[in-house]
């Protein structure tokens, strides 16, 4: 790590630079996916689509500008998408003056690993757990309640869970950067684990809808990966491989 911080200013400097980057990638990749937007709309929105097609029914738009400005929205998700390498990239350029140089020059398993995550954790909802939750939300149909969704609004219920289950897939990698700057030890995150479970659960509530099945099917894959960034943090833990060295001085 370096001995003296920099100022603040340098900090926001650094920090205005490494966001502009980020904003200019996403919004190339935006501009270039505007032109499959219907499509990427279709594909995103597969699982409501099926959902409301066995109780005939379909998605409906009741302004004028919906339609565009959904698809516009499907070609911001896809830039996110497109320029997550990117994002990880300059999260981890703006971080790594902190780290050791070993530490810094893990930099390209950092993006693959973040990337591989949050890409997997967004399928992992779109294959396993839309499909569940778009039956159960439209199963609510009865003599007197027709379900009729708008494009805009099950557009905004699959982005937030898409999101959800991304980021909620990164957790390993938080765990784990937790223990590597030495926050915390890989032994205080497994103290508290009854304390992980509880803020999952109600981060899980927060992150989806408000069904039992989208809270619980995001709440179980994050209680697995908060237990192997534990386990990775273990095995990387700073304060323990220092704690060894100096045992291995004294003999």
């Amino acid at each position: 790590m370096t001995d003296e911080p920099a100022p603040i200013t340098d900090h926001l400097a650094e920090l205005r630079r490494r966001i502009f980057w980020i904003l200019l990638t996403l919004l190339v990749f935006a501009i270039a996916a505007f032109a499959w937007a219907e499509q990427i709309f279709l594909f995103l929105m597969e699982p409501a689509i099926q959902a409301l097609a066995e109780r005939g029914s379909r998605l409906q738009a009741i302004a004028p500008t919906e339609t565009f400005f959904t698809y516009l929205k499907c070609a911001l998700l896809a830039g996110f998408m497109g320029a997550l390498p990117v994002i990880f990239w300059q999260i981890w350029a703006f971080v790594s003056p902190g780290l050791y140089e070993s530490e810094r020059r893990a930099v390209i398993p950092f993006v693959v690993i973040s990337t591989g995550l949050f890409v997997g954790g967004a399928a992992f909802g779109y294959t396993q757990v839309f499909p569940l939750v778009f039956d159960f939300l439209s199963g609510f149909s009865s003599d007197i309640v027709e379900q009729a969704w708008t494009m805009r609004e099950a557009f905004s219920v699959t982005t937030r869970l898409f999101l959800a289950f991304g980021i909620a897939f990164e957790l390993p990698v938080f765990v784990f950067f937790l223990a590597l700057t030495g926050i915390v030890s890989a032994r205080q995150l497994w103290r508290g684990t009854p304390y992980a479970v509880l803020g999952i659960f109600v981060a899980a509530a927060v992150l989806t809808p408000p069904d039992v099945v989208s809270q619980v099917l995001l709440a179980l894959p994050m209680l697995i990966l908060y237990l192997v960034g534990v386990g990775v943090a273990f095995i990387f833990d700073p304060s323990r491989k220092d704690s060894k060295s100096d045992s291995d001085q004294a003999e």
